[in-house]
């Protein structure tokens, strides 16, 4: 019988390293694929690896496990859909999540028609996730679960993942431990065995954001507010979305972001442009001479205007609901859609590494709402929001 041929996108690091042996290991004809996507290092701050060496590695352990190795330059695709998509983003006051995006737009579509052109019938990746392919009514649904490391679980990332996607997709490593991959690469002597994870934006690396937001967008001096604790802004009955079946228009109000203006606070300092900054962020202000640590509160591009709180659980910092809009849900299992209408209680989470929370989905005509039962520091417009039965995640959107 014919081997199944796999392409991994061997990234240069431990983890599709480790992968792409685990494939070999299981029977699969494996061919590793590297991808070029980013070669400007406007922001990136120096100490991290460049592609050239994440390269260098990725062939090395190619050589080593005895695998075919292939280049692809998909840097002109990775502009235009994950940094445009970024650049928009931040100018709007909202912040995106890259990687979501990255292996939406390329890993798992413009890298799987490459990978498909060299004949493969799937596409591996280094995630920390598992696949399970269950028949329901007749058809093949592939579900997407959490990976045993509970730690390292990296679902969330592939939140935006299709069906079609997932059918050809494989995640050799998760069902295994981050200790024990590095301990099966130190075993074979790879040379990414004791290589640090990367950091920072999917493919750029770990970058100074304002220099690299700052190709596109321009500084522009504006104030900094801060605003008390004790601002009549932070007073919500939330108790009202926790009713079995709250109104739309109760949901509604509730889920948007706090009406920030310079009445609520006074003026601190300057900065550099209200898109630089993200709600939650403690760093970047350099303004000091409080008792405690200054955190954005909220931004508003229009008027470019930024407010800071103090310390880690300011109100201006927490919230219990969240609305998603109609064209911004999507079902990794469509088959699980909710209907206009419906309810349902699920686990939940805002962010990567966040512990799954608990809460309740409401679909209505307007609009997701996540109503969580308790309150959530730092919801972001921009960023993903998933829902998870338990360990399957089975859908996500963008926080509006």
């Amino acid at each position: 019988m014919q081997k199944k041929k796999v392409v991994i996108g061997l990234s240069g690091g431990v983890d599709s390293s480790v992968a792409a042996y685990v494939l070999k290991e299981q029977g699969y004809e494996v061919i590793g694929l590297f991808m070029k996507n980013w070669h400007d290092t406007t922001g990136v701050l120096k100490a991290d690896c460049p592609w050239l060496d994440d390269q260098f590695d990725a062939k090395a352990v190619a050589m080593k496990l005895g695998i075919p190795f292939h280049t692809v330059d998909l840097s002109d695709f990775y502009r235009q859909r994950v940094v445009d998509y970024m650049f928009a983003e931040y100018e709007k006051g909202r912040t995106p999540n890259p990687d979501v995006l990255c292996n939406r737009e390329i890993k798992f579509d413009v890298f799987m028609d490459k990978a498909l052109e060299l004949g493969a019938d799937y596409v591996a990746t280094g995630h920390y996730c598992r696949k399970e392919t269950v028949m329901v009514d007749g058809k093949e649904v592939h579900r997407l679960l959490a990976g045993s490391d509970d730690n390292k679980d990296q679902s969330y990332f592939l939140c935006q993942l299709s069906q079609a996607q997932l059918a050809k997709a494989l995640f050799p490593i998760g069902d295994i431990v981050k200790p024990e991959v590095r301990r099966i690469a130190n075993e074979l002597n790879l040379i990414t065995a004791h290589k640090k994870d990367s950091q920072g934006i999917c493919f750029v690396g770990k970058v100074d954001l304002p220099v690299f937001l700052q190709q596109k967008l321009e500084p522009k001096k504006g104030r900094v507010f801060i605003v008390d604790k004790d601002s009549e802004l932070f007073v919500r009955d939330w108790s009202k979305a926790e009713l079995e079946n709250p109104e739309d228009e109760v949901l509604e109000e509730l889920s948007k972001p706090y009406a920030f203006h310079p009445k609520y606070g006074k003026k601190i300092g300057d900065h550099n442009g209200a898109h630089f900054y993200t709600i939650g962020q403690r760093k970047g202000l350099n303004i000091g001479g409080f008792p405690e640590p200054l955190f954005i509160i909220g931004t508003n591009v229009e008027y470019n205007q930024v407010y800071a709180g103090m310390g880690k659980e300011h109100p201006g910092l927490f919230r219990k609901v969240l609305r998603i809009m109609p064209d911004e849900i999507h079902w990794v299992r469509e088959d699980l859609a909710m209907n206009v209408g419906e309810s349902r209680r699920l686990n939940l989470r805002i962010r990567y590494r966040q512990p799954l929370q608990k809460g309740i989905l409401h679909c209505r005509e307007n609009g997701m709402f996540l109503v969580f039962d308790e309150a959530q520091r730092g919801i972001t417009a921009g960023q993903f929001a998933s829902w998870y039965d338990e360990d399957e995640l089975i859908g996500s959107g963008v926080i509006s």
